[in-house]
């Protein structure tokens, strides 16, 4: 069975999905789009009947791009309210073989939760710090392991219901099953998930439109986070408030002059806007970069004093990612807060663009989560799988375009 997953990230401004495979430990994308959002703020659901509209667009746009109808998806959900704990469950190996299967750990997982957890909150992640065999500590994966009994110690973290059940509603009335609920910073560990950070102490930050996202990461499992309200659409604010702009106009000087670094930034490079007034105004590069370094430089400074309130152990590293990032000379503000943080960047042909680290890392999140258990998934069923591949010529491709050529030449040879 091919490994086929599909995400959801529900932002302020745009909804994102990716549909990736994962073959031989690597991920590949199949699709990935964004689209506006509408009756969503801040991740939530404020308006059912806009967000309904809002999301069936969304994937009907991403069938346009696959040929197939996207019927499952993993989502992440509002970490606001989050809450972490750590646990332990157990389980007798009851086999007669005495090896402990699939069944087993997923057992020991479940048993770590039960009754754990308050009427008004959802689960959202079980992570396991340590396995223990017949009591003794075992590092690695315990499957197949020789056993009586099976220990799991992990970390709990759940968030508050209204934070998923409204979500998972909506995709519901649009035919689209949610088969796993998370919060967009473990995607973002996970997308940039190496050797090095998994034995280390880090802090992962995503500066999304809405909102700025801090978590602390301990060898890898998630400790604690905050939310901070504040992201890009406020540096569009400071730009329209002072240039009397409408938020389209500072959008746009933001993405094409403004440097997030005054200190290389030209004066005598300037565009001409209209403001609110009907008044043609020109904008330098140097005046515009001033207003968006102040204001980044503040989300940092917040991020950076919340990374110390979150922990008293010492960073190795900071992982700085999300839309924002990609503003022009983003490094330079980050090296002024920052002496050990970097842009992560998304490395995927065909996501490469930082607004998509959650969506393409909680892909790479829910794999692992697979290899936890032993098990195979794919949102796509092996009829579905087929005409994925072209074995029915039913991809919704013109067989006289370019790319639908190239569909025939790689998947019918």
């Amino acid at each position: 069975m091919r490994k086929i997953i599909a995400s959801l990230d529900i932002g302020n401004h745009t909804i994102k999905v990716v549909v990736g495979e994962i073959v031989r430990g690597k991920l590949n994308i199949l699709a990935c789009l964004d689209t506006p959002s509408r009756g969503i703020k801040k991740g939530f659901i404020i308006n059912p009947e806009s967000a309904i509209e809002a999301l069936d667009d969304t994937f009907k746009k991403c069938e346009e791009q696959i040929g197939i109808p996207i019927k499952k998806v993993i989502v992440s959900v509002p970490s606001n309210g989050i809450e972490y704990f750590i646990s332990e469950g157990y389980t007798s190996i009851t086999n007669e073989e005495k090896i402990v299967t699939s069944n087993d750990i997923i057992r020991a997982l479940q048993s770590s939760v039960y009754n754990k957890i308050d009427d008004n909150r959802e689960l959202v992640t079980i992570l396991p710090t340590k396995f223990l065999v017949n009591d003794e500590i075992v590092s690695d994966l315990p499957l197949s392991m020789h056993a009586e009994k099976l220990k799991v110690k992990a970390v709990i973290a759940t968030v508050p219901k209204k934070n998923v059940t409204p979500i998972v509603k909506c995709l519901e009335k649009i035919g689209i099953e949610v088969v796993d609920v998370t919060i967009g910073l473990l995607g973002d560990y996970y997308e940039f998930k190496d050797k090095k950070n998994s034995n280390e102490v880090g802090a992962v930050i995503n500066i999304g439109a809405s909102k700025t996202s801090v978590a602390i990461f301990n060898k890898g499992i998630i400790t604690s986070s905050e939310v901070i309200d504040m992201g890009g659409d406020n540096i569009d604010y400071d730009l329209g408030y002072v240039y009397k702009i409408n938020r389209k106009d500072a959008l746009y000087l933001k993405e094409t002059i403004a440097l997030a670094d005054k200190n290389i930034a030209q004066v005598n490079e300037a565009v001409l806007i209209e403001n609110k007034n009907g008044d043609k105004i020109k904008i330098n590069q140097f005046s515009a970069s001033e207003i968006v370094m102040s204001r980044l430089e503040e989300i940092l400074n917040l991020a950076k004093k919340q990374i110390n309130l979150l922990t008293k152990k010492e960073i190795s590293y900071i992982i700085v990612t999300g839309g924002v990032t990609e503003t022009a000379e983003f490094k330079n503000m980050l090296d002024y807060v920052f002496k050990n943080a970097y842009i992560g960047e998304v490395k995927e042909i065909g996501a490469r663009h930082n607004k998509y680290a959650t969506a393409v890392g909680l892909i790479k999140y829910y794999d692992s989560r697979l290899k936890l258990r032993n098990r195979d998934f794919s949102i796509f069923s092996i009829e579905e799988q087929e005409e994925l591949s072209g074995m029915h010529r039913k991809v919704n491709i013109s067989e006289n375009s370019i790319l639908g050529k190239l569909f025939g030449y790689f998947f019918d040879n």
